[in-house]
Parts: structure tokens; C-alpha cells; sequence
């Protein structure tokens, strides 16, 4: 029976290696579509990525292989759940038992729109023209309310999605734990605001030419660990990261030659994506063992590196010389304590990339409110410019001058990518708890930052929960790591331990 056994597993495997190659090539494709391809070749493209995920769902649904899964779920080799071959045989019955309830149809126009409707949203964005997306974002709408009835769910249709960022995470659950943080953010943020102390971030906004700032770009997000054999740096619309294949990660960011932050917070944020899937074992690759566990655990190690050690001083006393070196006219004048209480800014603004630590998670609750209300039909697509502004009032007492820096700003609604959101806010609780149980783990590590030795907190996060794959879900695996559940108190620590004493109030 063993033997048997084995040899399903092995097919099992193989079956789901050979689909991850198709999603490789889809992937590839869209690497493409954000950084290459040219304008006209979007409706073809469209149709290319369409094909591809109706192959890609064609294997997910294969009868054969959920016949595999069944027998195998019942077998020896799920004895020891956290093994690699229970992780796998778990994660893969789980998946095969979402996909098989999405028509092909839905999951073909889902793609040709999203890909179509992404086209539209870079030329809106542009201009500020929220009429010209309504149309795509309706019907991006109405195919994920379609999407989540298929799925079915206990509580709310968000709950269908949020499923396939944050596996087995509930709406409810996610609204209580960031109602808990803002409810600490909000009074700390109007602290700040009030309390007449502020850095001179004009210093930010000089002129820093965009070559030179792909050249620090590159040498910072190589010093942390990501690996330019196996990976590269390229320019888009909106940054990201992505895995075409084991040894083959793409980054992307934007350049402002008037605003240092954008371009180097964006590399060294989408470089922690890239760490950690540089991070993953390869000989796993394609299987749930090589994958990582939630896009709220892929976005901890993005803010981690961004944040934690991006916008801490021990970095910049390592990073700074060059910085002066690679400006010296825009930072020649300016000494370190000045620069990093500047990069720590606190300041409610319109634009979430660019947002500090300290307000972000506000402009996170307005997308998390927002979209749910839209999937639910309690707010019409065209109400949200007008939504958007009036949230942005009562939260961040700011609004936008017009949808480009509002309601357009952000890729993933027309990209279908409805559910997102929150998980970028429990990253961040995450990065606080998982640097946190580092530090103890390892001390010194301001220390070594200040040498430009990244060397042990990488390896400490690639042992901990890089090569975890799937193992266990996130909660799970936050607990395990930290020996505490998931909360907002080592965030709050952290910026109350950072911004207190940088606006006087410790």
C-alpha cells in the first residue's frame, strides 16, 4: 500500500510541477505587460493570459488528479500533516477543492478583463479619468461577486476572496484585529500632528537623478540579500514583484527625480518579496513546500526590510556616505540626524505607496471598507471617487486634488485583485512581531546594520519562514516563530519606540 501510495504522490507531484510551468509562462507574460509591451499589444496579450489560465484551471480541476488527492488524503503519507508530502497532498486537496467550483468560463473572462481593464486603468490613471475605468470596474465587480457566490462562504462574499490572499482568514477577524491598531494609531498620528515639532522633508523633494538613484537603488537591495543572478530590477507604472520560475525573480519600481523616497523605499520593499522567494526551496518549487504561506506573510518581509530596517538610523549610518556621495548637492549639506528624521516623516498624505509608517494602515482601512462595500452593492462603482475623498477627509483629513492621486492610484482593483488590501496591513503587524522575535533571537542587530551586515537577520527569516513553505497557515506560523499569536503590539512598540522620541514626545 505504501509503494501505491508513493507512486500517486509522485504523479501528484509531477502533475502540479508541469502546471506551475504554465503559470510560470503566465506570469512571464505579465511581467511583460508592466514593463515592456507596447501599447497597442494589449488586446493580444489579453487573449494570450486568457488561454494560458484556462489551460492553468483545466489541470487545477483535472477529475484525475482530485481522485489522486482523494485517495492520498486518506493515506500514511498525511500521517505527519507539517511533513513535506501531508503539506503538499493538504495544500493541493484544498486548492482542488476551491477550483473545481469556478466555471472556466468565469475564470477565462476574469482574466481577459483584468488583463483589458489594467490597459485602461495606466492611460486613467494619467489623466485622472475615473469615467473612462467606471465601465471596467463594474464589470470587474460583478465578475467577483460571481466569483465569491461560486465559491461560497459562511459570513460575507469577501470572505471567497480574501481566501486566495490570506488562506482561511475571516473579513470578521481581519476588521476586529486593524480596528484594534487604529484605535492606538489614530491617537498616536494625532499626537504627532499636535505637538508643533516637525523635520524639514524639503530636503526629500531636491533633485536626485533617476540613474543615480537606480545605482544606490541596486547596492542597497543587493547589501540586504537579493540576488541579481537570480533576479533583476526594471521600471514600471505601479511597483511589484513577481516569480517567474526558481531562479528567476523580477522587481520593478517607479523613479521621481524630484522625491528621494519613491524609488529607493520601493526597491528595497519589493527586494524583501524578492528575498523571500529567493528564499524558498528550489527542489520544491511548484509544490506547496516551496511556496509561500499568505500574501500577509509575503508582505511582512517587503515591510520588514522597507521599514524595520529601511527607516531605521543604523541603516542610513551604513547606507548614508553613499547616499551623500551619489548626491552631493542635494544631500552635501544635510547631516544624518537631519535625513532620518525626514524619512521618518510623519504627515498624512493622498498617496498610500509613498505613506509613512504611521498612517499607512489608515489609507489600508479605507481600500479594506471600501471594497467590501462595493462587492456587497451597499456602494455603486460610480460613488466611489466621492467616497474615497470623503473617507480620506475623516481618516487622514486630507483629500485629493483629482481620482489620479484618489480613487485611481492603486493597481488592484482593475487587475481584479479585490481582497488585496488587508493583507499589506497584517504584513505590517507581521514585520513588527517577526523583527521583533529576531532581535531577541539574534541582538546586536542594530549593530551589525550599521556595518552593513544583513547577513543574520536574512538568514534567521530564510530558516524561520522562507523555507517553511506552506507548512503551516499564517496564523500558525507567526505563533510558532514568535511564541505569541498575531497582534498590534510589537507594531505599536515599534513606532512609539521610533516617533516619540524624534517629535519630542518620550
Amino acid at each position: 500500500m505504501d509503494n501505491d501510495a508513493n507512486a500517486v504522490f509522485e504523479r501528484v507531484c509531477e502533475h502540479a510541477r508541469e502546471t506551475a510551468l504554465l503559470a510560470a509562462v503566465e506570469s512571464t507574460l505579465g511581467w511583460d505587460e508592466r514593463t515592456m509591451l507596447p501599447e497597442a499589444a494589449g488586446p493580444y496579450r489579453a487573449e494570450q493570459v486568457t488561454l494560458l489560465s484556462g489551460m492553468i484551471h483545466d489541470r487545477q480541476t483535472d477529475p484525475q488528479l482530485g481522485q489522486w488527492l482523494e485517495e492520498l488524503s486518506e493515506g500514511p503519507l498525511v500521517a505527519d500533516p507539517s511533513s513535506d508530502a501531508g503539506t503538499t497532498i493538504r495544500r493541493l486537496k484544498r486548492r482542488y477543492d476551491k477550483r473545481v467550483k469556478l466555471p472556466k468560463r468565469l475564470v477565462e473572462e476574469l482574466t481577459r478583463t483584468a488583463a483589458l481593464s489594467e490597459h485602461a486603468w495606466q492611460k486613467a490613471r494619467k489623466r485622472g479619468d475615473f469615467p473612462t475605468m467606471q465601465p471596467w470596474l463594474e464589470k470587474i465587480f460583478q465578475l467577483k461577486r460571481e466569483e465569491a457566490d461560486a465559491l461560497g462562504y459562511e459570513q460575507r462574499r469577501y470572505d471567497a476572496l480574501l481566501d486566495d490572499y490570506e488562506p482561511e482568514a475571516r473579513t470578521s477577524h481581519v476588521a476586529e484585529t486593524l480596528s484594534g491598531l487604529r484605535e492606538q494609531l489614530v491617537p498616536l498620528v494625532e499626537a504627532i500632528q499636535k505637538c508643533g515639532r516637525k523635520p524639514d522633508t524639503s530636503i526629500l523633494t531636491r533633485k536626485y537623478p533617476v540613474a543615480l538613484q537606480e545605482q544606490l537603488g541596486r547596492m542597497a537591495a543587493r547589501q540586504i540579500g537579493f540576488d541579481f543572478e537570480r533576479g533583476r530590477l526594471d521600471v514600471t507604472a505601479h511597483p511589484f514583484c513577481t516569480e517567474l520560475g526558481p531562479d528567476d525573480c523580477r522587481i520593478a519600481t517607479r523613479y521621481s527625480e524630484s522625491f528621494f523616497n519613491e524609488a529607493l523605499f520601493g526597491i528595497l520593499h519589493e527586494a524583501g518579496h524578492g528575498i523571500y522567494d529567493q528564499g524558498l526551496r528550489t527542489d520544491q518549487y511548484g509544490l506547496p513546500p516551496g511556496d509561500s504561506v499568505s500574501l500577509g506573510i509575503h508582505e511582512s518581509q517587503s515591510r520588514l526590510w522597507e521599514n524595520l530596517v529601511g527607516r531605521s538610523r543604523a541603516f542610513w549610518e551604513w547606507l548614508y556616505p553613499e547616499a551623500q556621495r551619489c548626491f552631493p548637492e542635494a544631500l552635501g549639506d544635510v547631516g544624518l540626524d537631519a535625513f532620518y528624521y525626514a524619512i521618518n516623516a510623519v504627515e498624512p498624505s493622498l498617496i498610500r505607496v509613498e505613506a509613512d509608517e504611521a498612517t499607512y494602515n489608515l489609507h489600508i482601512l479605507i481600500r479594506f471598507e471600501l471594497e467590501q462595500a462595493v462587492l456587497d452593492e451597499e456602494l455603486a462603482v460610480g460613488d466611489l471617487p466621492g467616497a474615497w475623498k470623503e473617507k480620506y477627509r475623516k481618516y487622514l483629513g486630507v483629500e485629493p486634488r483629482d481620482d489620479g492621486e484618489g480613487v485611481l492610484q492603486d493597481i488592484h482593483w482593475s487587475a481584479g485583485l479585490i481582497g488585496y488590501f488587508p493583507t499589506y496591513a497584517l504584513g505590517n503587524l507581521c514585520a513588527a512581531q517577526f523583527f521583533a522575535a529576531a532581535d531577541r533571537a539574534l541582538g546586536g542587530l542594530s549593530e551589525s546594520f550599521a556595518r552593513g551586515d544583513f547577513g543574520p537577520l536574512r538568514e534567521w527569516l530564510r530558516e524561520n519562514i522562507h523555507r517553511q513553505g506552506q507548512r503551516y497557515n499564517a496564523e500558525e506560523l507567526v505563533e510558532r516563530v514568535t511564541g505569541e499569536p498575531l497582534s498590534h503590539g510589537p507594531l505599536m512598540s515599534h513606532l512609539r519606540g521610533k516617533l516619540e522620541p524624534l517629535y519630542g514626545l518620550a
